[in-house]
């Protein structure tokens, strides 16, 4: 229709059918928007967005008239051929319309896919957006060749035509460099917008060049524009935009578009890429302090979960330990350091490879969180921060629990046919804090028991009090749990928190205490007596004999002989030996003094201490630890 024939004509003479469907919505006086064909003076059909506007006077008597006249508008779809050809057009599509709603992206690849379709189909027909492959992968780069472009990771790229040929021959995530004297390596070099001429031997030498025949037949007669992604000076990488042959080639009008575009984009990308590498940083550092394998006796049972914080929070400072200690002894820990991100990360991993130290020295719970205290206040001096933590000693001879806390929940415990309880401990500030003292409490553990340690981020959230958290646990861990997998308990206290958008990092520990079988340790108090030292080995002698551990009795009775005489001389009282066997054979000798003994191996020194020197030659580990009235030395010998 021409243009001069559109006054006064009817709906239906514009758009074929359109006046039925529209028709009921002029009689009432509403607007409605359709989706109808509509035939282009060319003779071509296209889907076009119809909204139609009724237009209705009043009658003399004041009431509306029937509506005679509308105000159609047809949104029809630019022909190919004429996509790009109103810069204003491609202008507000790319920066007004494109950009702020990519504004809050901070996942690379989710950001490269949507700045992609944001130049397909507005501003070209197919690209692609190359980055700096440090900017991607944070470890060490691999070396480039000189001249040559650095690595560069294809994150993105998108095309309009459906040939699937793009996605083959530019696969996304391919990392490649581009030799010396291309048109990519000068974009790279100057930071300066390349407007390249592609002739047929052009993109024949370039697929020629790749080894990727389909490269001729896709870039054929294509306009092609690289737009450098520039952040303080340096180049980060690029975004290839071609147009098909069928469109207008780029112009200084285009250039001046993109470089507005990309020099916008840029912004976007180096906030995604600081909070990339900012977030991988913390991840890396919290993994790598986190402990990959725990160590507990043969009788005992451990298993552990740690589950990031939220989105929002998804790095923080829980923490867990467990510990084989000597004698079929293990030390549970679980730690919980205020705060979030690479502070309570690093502060976390300096709290983790302490307890190892204070776990080696054998100090006992309340003692080893002082410690712990010490250094939290040492540390917050330049910063201040704080931790709680609770650590639990469970020793599988006795069948017996030394408990401490700073600050921290305190741990669960489910006996086999009773109710769970939280164990009643001393409550101390937490470390870094001070003010308080910190007790150790002492508590039998019947054989099954599970004991249970976790941080407050399992039962506290914003939508629910603590006491509900904690009173679901109990639920958890309640009739019927001793029969469940310890990994299924795990999964079943987390039932819920998976929902919680502003949860914090969770960390838990659960165990399965049982005693080490009686035939496996043995224990004989001998009298302050000299006789008894020969007495010793003779015991020592029959028990490796019954456990066929003959052939270790030489040097288990040499060692033991040095132990039980230094007790006997420079401590006083009855003196206890204990012999376990837990994995490898442990040997200990208890008496009444808190002396430490002191290794003395040195040519001119007094004679002793000479005897924890052999120990200390022969055994595999030996140490000495505090006792409730005395102390303990022992020694390890690994069993072949």
């Amino acid at each position: 229709m021409e243009p001069d024939e559109l006054l006064g004509a009817r709906l239906d003479d514009v758009i074929a059918g359109a006046g039925e469907p529209l028709a009921e919505s002029l009689r009432q006086g509403r607007e409605r928007t359709a989706m109808l064909p509509v035939k282009t003076r060319g003779g071509a059909v296209c889907d076009s967005l119809i909204t139609v506007h009724p237009m209705s006077g009043a009658c003399d008597d004041g009431k509306a008239a029937e509506p005679q006249a509308a105000l159609a508008v047809v949104r029809v779809p630019v022909p190919i051929a004429e996509r790009f050809i109103d810069p204003a057009v491609v202008r507000r599509a790319l920066i007004e319309d494109a950009l702020p709603r990519l504004g809050g992206a901070l996942d690379l690849e989710l950001l490269a896919r949507g700045l992609m379709n944001a130049l397909v189909p507005n501003f070209c027909n197919s690209g692609g957006m190359l980055l700096l492959e440090s900017l991607v992968d944070f470890d060490e780069p691999a070396p480039s060749v000189p001249g040559d472009s650095p690595p560069l990771r294809r994150m993105a790229v998108v095309f309009d035509d459906g040939d699937p040929a793009w996605d083959a021959t530019f696969p996304t995530g391919e990392v490649l460099t581009y030799p010396a004297g291309t048109p990519y390596v000068k974009c790279m070099e100057t930071g300066e917008p390349v407007l390249p001429g592609l002739n047929d031997s052009d993109v024949e030498g370039i697929a020629e060049l790749w080894r990727r025949a389909p490269v001729a037949e896709l870039l054929k007669g294509a306009s092609m524009l690289l737009l450098p992604i520039v952040s303080d000076e340096l180049v980060l990488g690029f975004f290839v935009c071609t147009r098909g042959v069928e469109h207008r080639p780029f112009d200084a009008y285009d250039v001046e578009i993109g470089m507005e575009f990309a020099t916008r984009a840029s912004v976007l990308v180096e906030s995604a890429r600081r909070y990339g590498r900012e977030r991988a940083t913390a991840l890396t550092l919290q993994r790598s302090m986190l402990p990959t394998g725990l160590s507990a006796p043969s009788s005992v049972e451990v298993h552990h979960r740690y589950l990031p914080g939220s989105r929002l929070i998804e790095v923080g400072g829980d923490w867990y330990e467990s510990i084989a200690l000597p004698g079929g002894r293990v030390a549970l820990v679980v730690g919980d350091v205020a705060g979030h991100g690479v502070r309570a990360a690093v502060t976390m991993g300096r709290l983790r490879t302490a307890i190892h130290t204070l776990a080696d020295l054998e100090l006992p719970p309340a003692e080893s969180l002082e410690r712990l205290d010490s250094l939290m206040k040492t540390l917050g001096e330049r910063e201040p921060h704080f931790a709680t933590c609770a650590y639990v000693v469970y020793d599988a001879v006795t069948g017996r629990c030394k408990v401490a806390s700073a600050g921290h929940l305190a741990p669960l415990l489910a006996p086999p046919g009773g109710e769970a309880a939280y164990l009643d401990v001393t409550p101390a500030p937490p470390l870094g804090v001070g003010g308080g003292a910190i007790s150790t409490r002492e508590f039998a553990v019947e054989d099954g028991t599970l004991l249970f340690l976790f941080t407050d981020g399992l039962v506290e959230n914003r939508g629910r009090d603590i006491d509900d958290g904690l009173a679901r646990l109990r639920r958890t861990f309640g009739p019927g749990a001793h029969a469940r997998p310890l990994q299924e308990l795990c999964q079943a206290t987390l039932d819920g928190v998976f929902d919680d958008q502003h949860r914090d990092d969770i960390a838990m520990l659960v165990a399965r205490l049982r005693r080490i079988p009686a035939d496996d340790h043995v224990s004989w108090e001998l009298p302050p007596d000299p006789a008894a030292v020969r007495r010793a080995r003779g015991l020592i002698r029959g028990r490796l004999d019954t456990w066929g551990l003959s052939d270790l009795s030489p040097t288990a009775e040499l060692l033991a002989t040095e132990l039980v005489t230094n007790a006997i001389r420079h401590a006083g009282g009855r003196v206890m030996v204990r012999l376990v066997r837990e994995g490898d054979l442990v040997c200990e000798v208890f008496d009444g003094s808190d002396g430490h003994p002191r290794v003395q191996c040195e040519e001119g020194l007094s004679e002793s201490g000479r005897g924890l020197c052999v120990v200390s030659r022969l055994a595999n580990r030996w140490g000495v630890r505090r006792t409730g009235n005395g102390k303990a030395v022992w020694f390890e010998l690994n069993v072949r």
